[in-house]
């Protein structure tokens, strides 16, 4: 690694063998030196990072390039695609499926425009028809329905009785299903901050809702979906699915730090706010204990205690700390690992099937080994010495080359299985927006408030892959009526 033109790397091992042929130092003051130059490899390390080598965001890039800089920087790229003879047309590129705006059969209303006959010369003149164009608007307006329930009184003596209001028609006012629904959908799924969100019903609707409103009705939501038994409907079906991804992120209780895990598919998706990180937190969730598909995730360790399933690890992460060895640490295996893991990647997407033939694996799992065979050459063990004693610590290029070794068969599982896939991208995005929610609001107030956003958020995301709109499925659930999605 160099730092202002100075191989920051070279220098520290030179003085690594000053220091181990100095008789001369002290015991302590060859502790202190060793000290000091595990610090500054720390910091170093630190220093290397970003968000293209390891899993720090890019909005915590050092020296990140913002506003006019980042024009450059496109301008730059076109700069590269021109040279290359790459030519991008204004608009949508190839591939892209465009969305035009057509005519429906039966629009909300009609307007007729007559011709003004004023301005037609002398002639006799016959109806034939009509030319048509549709305007798309959307019209946000407050609708009461007040509800009139007949008396009747019985004339002989006096007795009167009266129809029977809708289950759902309590109060002398209430709110409707679609006001609860829109307030939930804003402030789960947007996650607009509740301010905004009154100022919205205000502004729009006329309408004056408090934040205990919207606070009732996330409550009242939650106990419904508890009375329809969403988390064991969900839990279930993702302990039946062929392939899980599987993560989990920091977040804040009353400002203390809990820790936010998940499980989901291309269909379902389950949060699960616990106390702990490991594998007593993923218990709770009363899934991969008894899970049999295969597990996507980032090799957290924990995962990995769960036996009765396969595991396939993120691609995405080995692409980024491959991308470290070879910038930071100078390892020349690292790269040919990532272009070998990209091509293999290329080629899984071009078949028909999905993954590989055994042909061709036989060919990739050659080159994988091979390059790995080229890294322990390049970074080997670290030779034990009589000043060090105990286990020798080994670089982060080393243990990634390691575990590539040892987990060759979970890391090229991609290739093997048509459902598997490349990265754990999909677990890392349902888990992404969760954040968004800890820097708007900064933390949840009680344990019981994060319990009851994750499961909303679990139901919304739910239905949404599912094909069914958030605010139609929340409707439905306010509404009484079982959602379409659970249905089959």
């Amino acid at each position: 690694m160099k730092v202002d033109n100075i191989d920051v790397k070279s220098s520290i091992e030179s003085a690594k063998r000053q220091i181990a042929e100095d008789k001369s130092l002290s015991p302590s003051m060859r502790s202190t030196i060793n000290l000091l130059i595990l610090i500054i490899n720390l910091l170093l390390n630190r220093l290397g990072k970003n968000s293209t080598n390891s899993s720090i965001p890019p909005s915590q890039d050092p020296n990140r390039k913002k506003g006019a800089n980042q024009d450059d920087d496109a301008k730059k790229k076109r700069k590269t695609r021109k040279d290359k003879g790459i030519k991008r047309k204004p608009g949508a590129q190839p591939g892209h499926k465009g969305v035009t705006l057509e005519k429906i059969k039966k629009p909300t209303e009609i307007e007729y425009i007559d011709i003004d006959r004023r301005t037609l010369p002398t002639g006799d003149y016959v109806d034939i028809g009509y030319d048509s164009r549709q305007v798309f608007d959307v019209k946000i307006s407050l609708h009461v329905t007040e509800y009139r329930a007949q008396i009747l009184e019985d004339t002989n003596t006096g007795k009167q009785f009266v129809a029977v209001f809708p289950d759902d028609v309590k109060k002398s006012a209430q709110y409707g299903a679609q006001v609860k629904a829109q307030a939930v959908y804003m402030s789960i799924f947007q996650l607009i901050p509740l301010e905004r969100i009154l100022d919205y019903f205000k502004s729009q609707a006329g309408l004056l809702l408090s934040k205990g409103s919207i606070s009732n009705f996330k409550k009242a939501a939650f106990k419904k979906l508890e009375d329809i038994n969403f988390k064991s409907w969900v839990s279930m079906k993702l302990l039946m699915s062929e392939v899980c991804h599987a993560d989990e992120t920091g977040i804040n209780v009353g400002g203390k730090r809990i820790w936010l895990h998940n499980l989901s598919n291309e269909k379902y998706v389950l949060y699960h706010p616990d106390l702990n990180r490991g594998k007593e937190a993923t218990d709770r969730m009363k899934i991969l204990e008894h899970f049999k598909g295969v597990l996507c995730h980032d090799h957290w360790k924990p995962y990995y205690k769960y036996l009765n399933c396969k595991h396939s690890l993120c691609n995405a992460h080995h692409l980024r700390e491959l991308i470290f060895a070879h910038e930071q640490d100078g390892q020349a295996w690292a790269w040919l690992m990532h272009e070998l893991l990209e091509e293999i990647n290329v080629k899984v997407k071009e078949s028909k099937k999905g993954f590989l033939v055994a042909e061709q694996i036989k060919k990739y799992q050659k080159r994988y080994r091979t390059i790995l065979t080229k890294g322990k050459r390049e970074c080997p063990l670290p030779a034990k010495t009589p000043e060090k004693r105990g286990k020798l610590k080994k670089s982060k290029s080393r243990n990634l080359l390691e575990r590539l070794e040892s987990y060759e068969e979970d890391t090229l599982r991609f290739m093997k299985e048509a459902l598997v896939p490349f990265t754990n991208n999909l677990g890392e995005n349902d888990l992404r927006m969760t954040k968004v929610q800890q820097k708007i609001s900064g933390c949840f107030r009680s344990m019981a408030g994060a319990e009851e956003f994750c499961l909303l958020r679990s139901y919304i995301v739910t239905a949404r892959k599912n094909g069914m709109g958030p605010a139609d499925a929340l409707r439905a659930l306010f509404s009484g009526e079982t959602p379409e999605f659970m249905e089959y």
